[in-house]
């Protein structure tokens, strides 16, 4: 007799559990083909319920073919209605993408892109987002704009045109999840197969690996201190177009010459392609002036990108793109057909936060915390390595990357380096052409109390000292 685990409390009918548990027995290969069942009256007695009961299961189940009902004989498994699952497969959590290291509580990660979350103004934000879900429109709750809530877009065009010497409309602006979805925006709308794409070397990876999967012609094109060298740029060929991240190279730092911006606009205007101009960290700057966008130069030919993850938390999951009018419908059905829209309430709370004047107040006090750490992690790493390192792109952002001249950062270091539970990423992970920038490391230190810094670069030292022995 077959065991059925039947419960009346459940909102399905007993009929319908019978019905369902025998099915999967059958698929699963529990019950083979040419078995008997139980015949209805036995069934009904053992499991105590109407002889109409089992009899309707098993009709549903003679109805799809999964048993065969023979007059004289009883209710047989059919054949051909077996259909066992494929053996699980476990996953090695300890292999995944996700270091279980960076979850204890004595890690130490140099992360690059993680802002100093513990001190952004919750109460603040809490009470301007309590006071958006109360007074929102009906409309925020459904389906919303795809190309982003006009409120937003609207203060946002008078944001970049007085921080960073955008003059655009708003009409302009698609609100993104962040730089990711605006980047896979560029890869769905301007790339093929056929296309090719020029790229800063080295270069997020991410931005390659997203680049990649619309096609193979990427070309890297070196940096020095200046950003990326214009004079390198290939002859005789059109691009899709150019990927860069002029206010503040990543990862190497370099702020682009205005000479070079220059000959990038040039560039473009001439081959008839696009700019694509990634400002993931602008806002930190710390020496000199702010520098204008690339889109400032010409707002037909760049595309601008920016986030919130960096100013504000990552988990906000907003970010912009800028595009030419000619471009901004590709681009809005893409984004609708994506995920319809970004969060509404989140879009609604940051308009809010940037129109109070509460999102430049915590630019300003974010950018004197992270100076002082810029400072004493620069202090620290001429302590414990003097003579021996070199650090670069200090100008801006929220990371540095180093350069230990005796020290090459293989898999074998970083995972000594690991061991002692401290995480950092080597230049040589983001680079396409590989062997420029084994002796480089990336630090950030945003994130980062002083304490942290420098117990993760006394781990560090230790690692280094042994590896070096």
């Amino acid at each position: 007799m077959l065991y059925l685990n039947l419960n009346k409390q459940q909102g399905r009918s007993i009929c319908q559990q019978i019905y369902e548990q025998i099915q999967n027995m059958i698929l699963n290969g529990e019950l083979k083909a040419g078995e008997k069942l139980a015949s209805t009256r036995e069934m009904a007695r053992v499991l105590n319920v109407s002889r109409n009961t089992v009899i309707t299961a098993y009709e549903m189940l003679a109805s799809e073919g999964f048993v065969i009902s023979i007059p004289g004989c009883g209710v047989f498994v059919n054949q051909g209605a077996e259909f066992p699952k494929a053996p699980e497969t476990l996953i090695d959590y300890n292999a995944s993408a996700f270091s279980i290291a960076e979850y204890k509580q004595d890690h130490i990660s140099f992360d690059s892109g993680t802002p100093a979350l513990e001190l952004f103004p919750r109460h603040k934000w809490n009470r301007i987002a309590s006071q958006i879900f109360r007074e929102a429109p009906i409309s925020v709750f459904g389906y919303d704009y795809p190309q982003g809530r006009p409120e937003l877009r609207k203060t946002l065009a008078a944001y970049l045109k007085k921080t960073r010497g955008i003059n655009c409309h708003p009409d302009q602006i698609i609100i993104t999840a962040g730089a990711k979805q605006a980047l896979t925006l560029v890869a769905k709308c301007l790339l093929h197969e056929e296309s090719e794409v020029w790229i800063e070397d080295p270069s997020n990876r991410n931005v390659k690996k997203i680049f990649s999967y619309h096609t193979s012609n990427i070309t890297p094109i070196p940096v020095d201190h200046e950003g990326i060298q214009t004079h390198m740029l290939p002859k005789n060929r059109k691009p899709a177009f150019i990927f860069v991240t002029p206010s503040h190279q990543f990862p190497m730092g370099g702020i682009l010459s205005i000479q070079r911006r220059l000959e990038l606009i040039r560039c473009i205007q001439e081959m008839c392609c696009y700019i694509v101009e990634d400002d993931y960290d602008s806002e930190f700057k710390y020496k000199g002036l702010p520098i204008n966008s690339l889109y400032s130069h010409d707002h037909e030919r760049v595309i601008y990108i920016g986030t919130f993850s960096k100013i504000l938390f990552p988990s906000l999951r907003l970010g912009y793109i800028v595009l030419p009018f000619s471009l901004v419908e590709q681009f809005r059905e893409w984004k609708r057909l994506t995920d319809h829209h970004s969060n509404s309430l989140n879009q609604l709370a940051l308009m809010r936060f940037m129109e109070s004047g509460e999102l430049e107040r915590h630019i300003l006090r974010m950018k004197k915390v992270y100076l002082k750490r810029r400072n004493y992690l620069i202090e620290k790493i001429h302590e414990y390595f003097p003579n021996a390192v070199r650090v670069i792109g200090e100008a801006a952002g929220m990371h540095i990357v180093t350069e230990f001249s005796k020290v090459n950062f293989s898999p074998k270091i970083i995972e000594g380096i690991k061991k002692a539970n401290v995480n950092v990423i080597p230049v040589e992970d983001h680079a396409i052409v590989k062997g420029r920038h084994k002796h480089q490391i990336i630090l950030g230190y945003a994130h980062l109390e002083p304490s942290e810094i420098e117990q993760g670069l006394s781990r560090l030292k230790n690692v280094i000292d042994l590896s070096t022995t």
